[in-house]
């Protein structure tokens, strides 16, 4: 496949896939002699499917999404993982209707699902799901895993009262919606 193929599979930019082809990291990549850089296709091994799952709560944090998706495509390169998916997500860690994240566990296809922190896959009920996951098959490796139980709980305690506030504001922008259409009704 070429270059700029390789680089859209792996969700990285053309310049960091020529810049690794230049550093000799792309194994059995070559240039033609019109110049065209191939990378073989590698088929995964054993049935193997690998997902990177890089997820942001907002729109506005999107560079950050683009660059926590390429530190995890440089991790699993470098423990020599064939990435098959890399998937980018803007929403919620609450939210459980993310249909990029639903469609990957509704397949089944993934053998292991690759994340920078727990809760960039869930905010709540990792336990659950990895338990779940795992009776399927499929292994969810954490690149930054917490080691205290306090950094964990401190996280928890800070992800249930974002999660309330989000929702709060956004039922007072909600009924100020509502007003407002009501007030455009009785006006005509």
């Amino acid at each position: 496949m070429k270059l700029s193929f390789y680089a859209k599979k792996l969700g990285i930019s053309y310049r960091t896939a020529w810049e690794w082809f230049k550093e000799g990291k792309i194994k059995g990549a070559y240039k033609t002699a019109s110049g065209t850089i191939i990378v073989p296709d590698d088929t995964p091994q054993k049935g193997e499917y690998i997902v990177i799952y890089a997820r942001v709560s907002s729109s506005e944090n999107k560079s950050n999404l683009d660059s926590q998706a390429e530190r995890l495509v440089n991790y699993a390169t470098a423990k020599g993982y064939q990435i098959q998916e890399v998937i980018k997500e803007v929403g919620s860690g609450v939210n459980d209707n993310r249909q990029k994240l639903q469609r990957v566990l509704k397949e089944g296809k993934a053998t292991k699902i690759i994340v920078e922190h727990k809760d960039r896959l869930t905010r709540f009920g990792y336990n659950y799901l990895d338990t779940l996951l795992s009776q399927r098959g499929c292994e969810i490796e954490v690149v930054n895993v917490s080691n205290e139980d306090k950094e964990d709980l401190m996280q928890d305690l800070i992800s249930i009262i974002t999660s309330f506030c989000a929702r709060y504001y956004g039922l007072r922008r909600s009924k100020r919606k509502t007003e407002k259409i009501i007030a455009e009704l009785k006006n005509e």
